[in-house]
């Protein structure tokens, strides 16, 4: 049997669209984008008729791309006319790639440019620091991409420095009531030692912030990923499941017999999962944090 590994950067996007095909994530931010977002975004100050921002952190997040323009085009509704300044941190050069061929084919971003930082947000961080190019945003959004960077306080902390006056920050994190945050908590034991991701929900995020002593508002939004196939022996897409579960690269064919059947057992566990019409449904619950200036 092979020994256990983590997945390539190009194993965990096939492992993440069958998440996202399974699940209602997206589905989720577009709820928010409809019911909070416009009313956030009402609130920045559109100096000379500007409107300066930091598009989010990618580095985990492969699909964020389309939530990042989604985003932009409800900027432009709440501010017609304005100009956008659209800055891109992203270490991944098939992510970037990708998300400018997402702008090429979008013809109602004209009053958009965009800047393009192929770095993690420490590299970022230091170049800004080293160049003494402190740029203030009015928008600053991390989707899912706090499990991935090396100190969450200081990055945190950092991109809050950025923000311009009334500027606001987002964090979209999973939640203290998903199903992750009580695999993580009560089934730690269950998860191979592979991923070296932070296994942080947003109690961990609020945290951070109260020592900080900003101001936040916390948005909770339901969603949900129907996991059935991870316990259908053999089935491809519960192998893809499971892989991106654990961030191991084939756990059913590799992983021990006894680990695997306490992974599926935690699964299937009331705090992880619930039943709806013969399916199993893992609770992917999001926080979405906004953070003020």
């Amino acid at each position: 049997i092979p020994s256990m590994r983590s997945l390539t950067a190009e194993e965990y996007v096939e492992a993440f669209k069958s998440f996202l095909d399974h699940s209602t994530e997206h589905q989720c931010m577009d709820e928010f984008n409809k019911e909070q977002l416009p009313n956030i975004m009402a609130g920045f100050h559109c100096a000379s008729h500007k409107v300066k921002r930091a598009s989010l952190l990618l580095r985990g997040f492969p699909g964020s791309s389309e939530q990042d323009l989604k985003m932009i085009r409800i900027l432009q509704a709440v501010h017609p006319g304005v100009l956008i300044d659209n800055e891109i941190v992203e270490p991944n050069p098939q992510h970037v790639a990708a998300y400018k061929e997402l702008v090429n084919q979008a013809p109602d971003l004209q009053n958009v440019s965009f800047i393009w930082h192929q770095l993690t947000s420490s590299e970022y961080e230091q170049q800004v620091k080293e160049k003494g190019t402190h740029k203030k945003f009015d928008f600053i959004h991390m989707i899912q991409m706090l499990y991935r960077v090396e100190d969450i306080p200081n990055t945190i902390k950092f991109f809050h420095s950025c923000l311009d006056l009334h500027g606001k920050l987002l964090i979209i994190i999973l939640s203290d009531s998903s199903g992750w945050a009580s695999l993580w908590k009560r089934y730690r034991d269950c998860l191979p030692p592979t991923d070296s991701g932070h296994y942080i929900t947003s109690s961990g995020i609020t945290d951070v912030l109260k020592r900080l002593g900003v101001e936040y508002r916390v948005y909770e939004f339901p969603s949900g990923w129907d996991i059935t196939e991870c316990f259908i022996e053999g089935d491809a897409v519960g192998g893809l499941m499971m892989d991106f579960l654990t961030g191991t690269k084939d756990f059913l064919g590799t992983a021990p017999p006894a680990l695997r059947q306490r992974l599926q057992e935690a699964l299937s566990q009331p705090e992880c999962s619930s039943t709806k019409d013969g399916r199993i449904i893992f609770s992917n619950n999001l926080s979405m944090i906004v953070v003020e200036s």
